[in-house]
């Protein structure tokens, strides 16, 4: 079996916990990982025993045996550079999302992938919860028959709502509704979106951060089939970092209900009061398991690489959901529902997989 040399582009609480999984990996011969903190590097390091360990990313970039690169950096601003000189260098890439913060980026990473035969993938780590696989498995063998509407509700703790918005000014809708907006539209495929409206509140974030507290998205798709996703950063503190997530989706014989709030395992004391372990997005290391999504996502990756498969996530989808969160940008801004209009542009799935794989290194 072939095994990989991966590098990773910031170690911070994603990039982390992708190390680790690559570390612990049979796929990876060599990691090498790169972080501007020189404190969060050494720790990093001293797990994963990688190596390379540097503070300039670049230098990944310069080592020829490095096979893929994994972005986990941010602020998101840096996600177009780093992924146009990985691909530039030869390298498969994994991006956290989002693909970039305009299309015209996002299509010069499409275009540069498939002219090099590379893989590109785009992080959405939800389609690696079980639960959600549940349901877009429910669709696939016809249990509820064709689904006709859908509703996600996702909020966080507005711990997390802090860091985000206070390294850069994207809306709920773009940091946190695209998990679902991604999730909805992979299950709802091959339908289109074409028309979204958007509602945000500002009365908490508006003054520390200039972005919103949460958003409601409705999307109807092309065959008049209706979205709503709601995502917001305000929760009250929990602890380690609370997601609550609720799914709706009801189809022409059946529905699927799932309770993702996390709310099934917690801790009172008389310290603390009440906690709840385990509620993370990307969930955590316990012990000799791991609870969460993204150490299924990162080995998916790996696996993809190895054996020249098109990984779950194309780039031309994380396109698509990025027309989806932009529109509901501007239809909150203007206060009216916004079209998204497909004419002349090609199928979302083109590219679905390199043009020459064996041209991959």
């Amino acid at each position: 079996m072939k095994r990989l040399n991966i590098g990773i582009i910031g170690t911070g609480w994603c990039g982390g916990i992708r190390a680790e999984t690559c570390a612990a990996s049979p796929f990876v011969n060599e990691l090498h990982i790169a972080e501007i903190r020189e404190e969060r590097l050494r720790e990093v390091a001293q797990k994963t025993r990688p190596a390379t360990a540097t503070t300039d990313y670049r230098d990944l970039l310069a080592i020829p045996g490095i096979d893929a690169i994994m972005i986990s950096a941010t602020p998101e601003t840096t996600h177009y550079p780093m992924a146009k000189e990985s691909l530039e260098a030869g390298k498969h890439v994994f991006l956290e999302k989002p693909i970039a913060l305009q299309l015209a980026e996002a299509d010069e990473l499409i275009e540069l992938a498939h002219s090099k035969g590379l893989l590109f993938t785009i992080g959405y780590s939800q389609r690696f919860n079980p639960k959600f696989a549940y349901v877009k498995k429910s669709i696939a063998d016809g249990a509820i028959g064709h689904p006709i509407s859908a509703l996600v509700s996702r909020h966080i703790t507005r711990n997390l709502g802090h860091k985000i918005g206070g390294r850069i000014k994207l809306s709920p809708a773009a940091m946190e509704a695209t998990h679902d907006i991604d999730f909805l539209l992979w299950c709802f495929e091959p339908r289109r979106p074409v028309r979204v409206y958007c509602q945000q509140v500002n009365k908490i974030m508006q003054g520390s951060h200039n972005v919103p507290d949460c958003a409601w998205i409705v999307v109807t798709l092309d065959d008049g089939s209706v979205l709503t996703i709601g995502a917001g950063w305000v929760l009250p503190p929990a602890y380690p970092n609370f997601s609550s997530t609720w799914i709706e989706m009801v189809g022409t014989e059946g529905a699927v209900m799932v309770d993702d709030t996390h709310r099934d395992v917690y801790v009172t004391t008389m310290k603390s009061g009440i906690e709840f372990p385990i509620s993370t997005m990307p969930g955590e290391k316990l012990g000799h398991v791991y609870a969460g999504p993204m150490e299924a996502e990162t080995i998916h990756f790996l696996e993809c690489v190895v054996l020249g498969r098109q990984p779950l996530v194309t780039a031309e989808h994380a396109r698509m959901v990025m027309r989806v969160y932009q529109a509901a940008d501007r239809s909150a801004e203007e206060g009216r529902p916004v079209s998204i209009d497909w004419l002349g542009v090609p199928d979302v799935d083109r590219h679905s997989a390199p043009a020459d794989l064996s041209t991959a290194r």
